[in-house]
């Protein structure tokens, strides 16, 4: 988070230089086309960074800093203009608030750098304080005004974008030495004008001494904010570091009033307060966030595994068996998460068929494959609640019996299995999602006290979404924590709602990092082992995605997103992945002759 310390010292002084700046166009000594020149020209001072480091890059590189320069000239030149004819404190407000979201919307399309929900909050409280600035003044405000102060924030935020965009593809000294002297061949140029060539002059005749002395110190003071403000754009998202633009606010409040004589009462004092309160809220905002976000550890081991569900596997057509024999005889994942559905293990109450799931638990010892076991109402794979015929219309309170006596019978089956390395109680029982009826009080404690009663060798697993879990819950009551990750979902309420159809979560990796902490922090366990519960490999479509041809498929859920998810999961710090879709695998391979996901998969287990 150092780029936000930059950032608030940067925002510290353009703030005070802005006022200064509009003290001095007050006064007539300068207007606002000279003001301009003399900003760009003062961009030569660049040329004392040569000893620093500029390095060789692309004509191309150095065309768009160029570029950058010029668009850069022209954002300042509306400013001047715009403070030239109206006040600071209305002036510089309305900028604020509109670059931030023109940067944004720029950088879309221009640069790659990532834009999280974290960094999203931060922006909302920054650019709400800005607006609230704004609008408490905006009737005053006139249409002229508005218009140059739209294209200042315009021209500043495309040439925010393209700093970035230069700073992605050279260092830091480069980049600002040519972007500077872009400026400067850009004012140059504009002395072909005849009536700009003679307000230079005439002002340099007009102003004394003091005055050029007092501007010549203005600009050296702002320059530093200017170096600040790059500084800051090469660290973090352009959009990120404009929205800091409302922390100057303050500063122009108080010095707009002591030194320009502005006054400020009622409605318009108390909506300055509340503004000043959503900007202090951003930063804090922003920076817990370098707490709870930490570093991933890019050499770290990593156990990678599958989630196996043979009701998903028959759901495709094919022989469970063999499906589950290659898993374990050609991918080789170090863990398999098995199920054991209480529907099919209890199909007659008080009658227990562990059969298949014997099988596939042996299965696993014979192949060296070590265990994490699901158990209860709730468990992987659609309708998200198994439940036996029998078990379905009777009272809550019964068939909370009934589960339990399940959940007794199969850990007293299994718990001298040494392939077992955890048991997992509940499937996400917290999260509203699935076919799930009324659960008792207290339902998750009272299954895992049976389970601890029955083996305290092992530990527990607890689950809960990933997007929209509270994950705290789940994660008090287990010894480890296991969450989803799924980056493209299928929605009726935002297909009928926005038309989205398949949405892919604009999360950040870093998403994980923050709910992870937070989690701890809340929960006040700093050493609980968090895992990847279930890792997205397979489509989620509109439709059941059997249905589609396997380009359809491919399209949702294809091999290069499948190679894109892996790296995405890696920097989201956890050290312990199931990936979910190795029966969808197995089924291209077989059904479909598509051995791609399979081969994609075996390179992951197999490195």
């Amino acid at each position: 988070m150092l780029w936000l310390a930059i950032a608030l010292g940067a925002q510290i002084i353009l703030g005070t230089s802005a006022v200064f700046d509009k003290s001095l166009l007050k006064r007539k000594f300068f207007d606002p086309f000279v003001y301009t020149f003399w900003v760009g020209i003062f961009g030569a001072f660049v040329i004392f960074f040569l000893p620093f480091g500029i390095k060789a890059v692309p004509l191309s590189v150095i065309s768009v800093a160029f570029l950058t320069g010029a668009i850069f000239i022209i954002s300042m030149f509306f400013l001047y203009l715009s403070l030239d004819k109206g006040e600071a404190s209305k002036t510089l407000p309305f900028i604020g608030a509109f670059s931030p979201i023109f940067t944004l919307l720029i950088s879309y399309f221009l640069i790659t750098s990532n834009f999280d929900l974290v960094d999203a909050v931060g922006f909302f409280l920054l650019i709400a304080g800005g607006f609230v600035f704004f609008l408490i003044e905006h009737k005053e405000i006139r249409t002229k005004l508005i218009l140059y102060a739209i294209l200042s924030a315009l021209f500043l935020g495309l040439s925010n974008v393209l700093t970035k965009f230069v700073f992605e593809r050279t260092n830091f000294i480069t980049g600002f030495f040519w972007i500077k002297i872009g400026g400067v061949i850009f004012v140059l140029f504009l002395l072909v004008l005849p009536s700009l060539r003679k307000n230079i002059f005439h002002s340099h005749r007009k102003s004394s001494i003091s005055h050029k002395y007092l501007y010549f110190g203005n600009r050296v003071y702002a320059g530093l904010g200017s170096i600040l403000i790059y500084g800051a754009i090469k660290l973090a998202h352009p959009a990120l570091v404009e929205s800091t633009q409302s922390f100057k606010y303050a500063v122009i409040f108080i010095a707009s009033w002591i030194l320009l004589k502005e006054h400020f009462k009622g409605k318009i004092l108390i909506g300055k307060i509340m503004a000043t309160i959503l900007i202090i809220l951003g930063l804090t905002w922003l920076g817990l966030a370098n707490y709870f976000v930490q570093s991933v550890n890019p050499d770290r081991d990593i156990i990678w595994g599958v989630t196996f569900s043979n009701k998903a596997s028959e759901g495709f057509g094919i022989d469970w068996k063999k499906n589950y024999e290659a898993i374990l005889t050609d991918l080789h994942p170090k863990r398999v998460r098995l199920v054991a559905y209480w529907e099919d293990i209890e199909k007659n109450q008080g009658s227990f068929d562990f059969s298949d799931l014997d099988w596939q638990i042996n299965k696993s010892l014979e192949n060296n494959t070590q265990v994490v076991l699901a158990l209860g109402m709730k468990a992987p794979r659609w309708p998200e609640c198994h439940i036996p015929e029998w078990a379905k219309n009777i009272a809550t309170g019964d068939r909370e019996n009934a589960l339990r006596g399940y959940i007794f019978k199969t850990i007293e089956r299994y718990k001298n299995n040494p392939s077992i390395v955890m048991w997992q109680v509940e499937n996400e029982p917290y999260l509203a999602f699935g076919e799930c009826p009324e659960r008792g009080s207290n339902f998750l404690e009272e299954e895992i006290k049976i389970v601890k009663g029955l083996d305290r060798s092992r530990p527990i697993l607890t689950t809960d979404g990933g997007e929209f879990g509270l994950w705290y819950k789940a994660a008090r009551k287990g010894d480890i924590f296991g969450t989803t990750m799924y980056r493209k979902v299928y929605s009726n309420n935002l297909n009928k709602l926005f038309g989205l159809g398949v949405f892919e979560y604009p999360l950040n990796p870093s998403f994980f990092h923050f709910k992870r902490k937070l989690t701890r922090f809340i929960i006040k366990d700093y050493n609980k082992p968090f895992l990847v519960s279930e890792l997205q490999a397979e489509p989620w479509a509109a439709v059941d995605f059997r249905s589609l041809s396997v380009e359809e498929q491919f399209k949702v859920f294809g091999p290069e997103y499948f190679k894109e998810t892996i790296e995405y999961a890696q920097k989201t710090g956890f050290n312990e992945y199931y990936l979910w879709g190795a029966e969808w695998w197995y089924w291209l391979k077989e059904k479909e002759n598509e051995p791609i996901m399979w081969e994609e998969a075996k390179k992951l287990f197999q490195d």
